[in-house]
């Protein structure tokens, strides 16, 4: 493929439009979603927009993320300020929230297939644009389908967990709701152990895979 390479500054550079866009579209499809199945809470407050100030946290967005990354640390870990969802105004609550919760990660794998698109279309531009076009494709695909697999993790209060309550029979779901209060604290465990790596890295990997083969990367 193409032999020059970027420096650190320049990835940094084509990596800011893929993460704002993970992170943003993710949170913004949660809000749609639910906009869709009767609960207008999100709009009503503004969320349902492409602007990353409305959706960054600044400890969770900003300054986990930077400390993981000065310390070398293997996985980056973090996240951005939830989309609100009234639950009572769902339609059928149960159900709806299940479809709420799983439209986040539905929302990064499109997008890895989209920035999957542009790391191809990098193959075909000329040798000034297919290097960034090249970084920033692969750079989306990366964080969208790490966001997703992530996020899928059956726990509380992570979307997967929320998927899994509502999938679960009742009495089975409420007890795993009464995790929520110990989920961040079950994942730093899990994260510092190297657990947390070692679960989602084959996923990570797989997803990975099936994702430039789709486009025939």
């Amino acid at each position: 493929m193409h032999e020059v390479s970027l420096s650190l500054p320049q990835i940094i550079a084509v990596s800011i439009l893929p993460i704002l866009f993970a992170i943003t579209v993710h949170e913004v499809a949660h809000g749609w979603a639910a906009k869709q199945l009767g609960d207008p809470t999100a709009q009503r407050l503004g969320r349902l927009t492409l602007n990353p100030l409305k959706h960054i946290d600044p400890i969770g967005t900003v300054l986990v993320p930077g400390l993981l990354l000065l310390i070398g640390a293997r996985f980056l870990f973090g996240w951005a300020k939830p989309v609100p969802v009234t639950w009572e105004n769902l339609r059928h609550p149960k159900r709806d929230m299940v479809l709420v919760a799983a439209a986040g990660p539905a929302a990064n794998l499109l997008m890895a297939l989209g920035w999957a698109l542009v790391a191809k279309l990098s193959l075909f531009a000329p040798e000034w644009a297919a290097v960034p076009l090249r970084y920033m494709g692969e750079i989306g695909i990366l964080i969208n389908v790490l966001l997703m697999v992530f996020n899928l993790l059956p726990l509380p209060p992570l979307d997967g967990g929320r998927v899994a309550v509502g999938l679960l029979p009742g009495r089975w779901g409420w007890y795993l709701s009464r995790v929520e209060p110990y989920g961040f604290f079950i994942l730093i465990a899990l994260m510092v152990s190297g657990v947390l790596w070692f679960l989602i890295s084959p996923l990570i990997s797989l997803v990975t895979k099936l994702v430039t083969a789709a486009v025939g990367l």
